[in-house]
């Protein structure tokens, strides 16, 4: 049997980093596919000295690891070291030590597939189950970042940012644990970094813009709402993403006291949505027009206007999908919320209960909490049978120990 011919080190690597051909090596090294083919043949010559670091960064792994021989008297010590970040590498590092073996470009559609099943999960796996799943494959991912190189490392990277993005939903919204969620975001801007995917960036410092928002912190908030605006200009985004945008600072100024700066972004958001252009990426499923009334309503509420809020979130519990849980436990407490300050506390404690009833079937604790500040609401009736009733639920030995336990 005849032996391959050619450079089979460099095209083994090119392979392994997800450069399925040579033409797809050359475009990220911008040079012409001639010179690949040259340095894939058998006797490649050494890479000219602008396009050693390129190349190396490329494909993970050193020049004489790769097939090349240096020329006589050549120092190569200062290949094949690499340098890192805390946490996650940076795109600028140099490739890990030629001795080390990359992953096959083929771990990448696996690792991401498993991100994907856990994004599918959160809507109905308890957080506290699915939480540590999502940090040890965020663990996994990282170490796979230093087996990749790449194309290949870049879509591992893409990938460990949403698990990363996941992790921090979760700690922010289900575990109210905003400062952990803050460095977990953190984490997941860095992957993103690794990937060069500024929508997924953009994603990433809008929900690390609620941190300081739900504060109270108004200038902290509207910087990172900025940061995520101008990552979003950069990318082909959809409508419904610039829309999005939109909810998440109407969200932040209404936490920080602003109603009527929140009504109108989120009256430019529906002005946005009026014209739908692009699609949206798989992993943006947190919204729609839906979700968007949903905020609306919650402003309305905050500005005082308790008819349209009613109106409007009578009607997004009638469009919520069947497995809109959390969201469905939201919009109930917030009903309740406009009839505890339009003074009908029996229709309010109607509504804190389907919402606690909700809740028996998924957890969520911006839900308790919204629950519990409709409670307060109520504190001038609390002595009528359905404010107490209401109590019997809200402190049963399953929601008490539900609550406390999260």
């Amino acid at each position: 049997m005849a032996r391959p011919s050619g450079n089979t080190r460099l095209k083994s690597a090119r392979l392994a980093a997800g450069y399925s051909s040579q033409q797809a090596l050359a475009d990220e090294l911008r040079v012409g596919v001639r010179q690949v083919k040259r340095w894939e043949s058998a006797n490649p010559p050494w890479p000219h000295p602008d396009l050693q670091r390129a190349l190396t960064r490329a494909l993970g792994v050193g020049l004489e690891a790769l097939g090349f021989t240096p020329p006589a008297g050549h120092d190569t010590s200062h290949h094949g070291r690499r340098d890192h970040l805390t946490g996650v590498p940076s795109l600028a590092a140099v490739p890990k030590a030629a001795s080390q073996t990359l992953q096959p470009a083929s771990v990448a559609a696996d690792f991401s597939a498993v991100t994907r099943s856990h994004r599918h999960l959160y809507w109905s796996v308890a957080p506290a189950t699915l939480h540590p799943a999502v940090a040890a494959h965020a663990s996994l991912g990282c170490a796979l970042l230093e087996e990749t190189a790449g194309a290949t490392r870049k879509a591992v990277a893409a990938a460990l940012s949403e698990t990363w993005l996941l992790a921090g939903r979760i700690e922010f919204f289900d575990l109210q644990e905003p400062g952990r969620a803050d460095a977990t975001l953190l984490r997941a801007l860095q992957a993103a970094g690794e990937a060069d995917d500024s929508l997924l960036g953009a994603a990433v410092l809008a929900h690390m813009a609620f941190v300081p928002g739900w504060s109270g912190e108004r200038d902290k908030a509207v910087e990172r709402m900025t940061a995520a605006r101008t990552y979003t200009r950069r990318a082909d985004a959809a409508a419904e993403f610039w829309a999005w945008l939109d909810a998440v600072e109407a969200e932040c100024e209404t936490r920080c006291g602003d109603p009527r700066t929140a009504l109108r972004l989120i009256s430019h958001a529906e002005d946005v949505l009026r014209e739908p252009t692009g699609v949206c990426p798989e992993w943006m499923d947190w919204f729609g027009s839906v979700r968007l009334a949903a905020f609306k309503g919650n402003t309305q509420l905050a500005a005082g206007h308790l008819p349209q809020a009613r109106s409007t979130l009578l009607a997004v519990l009638d469009d919520l999908s069947s497995d809109a849980d959390k969201q469905r436990t939201v919009v109930l407490a917030d009903l309740a919320a406009v009839e505890a300050v339009a003074d009908k506390p029996e229709a309010a404690c109607r509504y804190a209960t389907q919402a606690l009833d909700q809740l028996q079937v998924t957890w969520y604790a911006v839900g308790m909490e919204r629950i519990r500040e409709v409670r307060r609401q109520l504190v001038p009736h609390q002595h009528e049978r359905c404010v107490r009733e209401l109590d019997d639920r809200l402190y049963d030995w399953a929601t008490t120990v539900s609550a406390l336990a999260r």
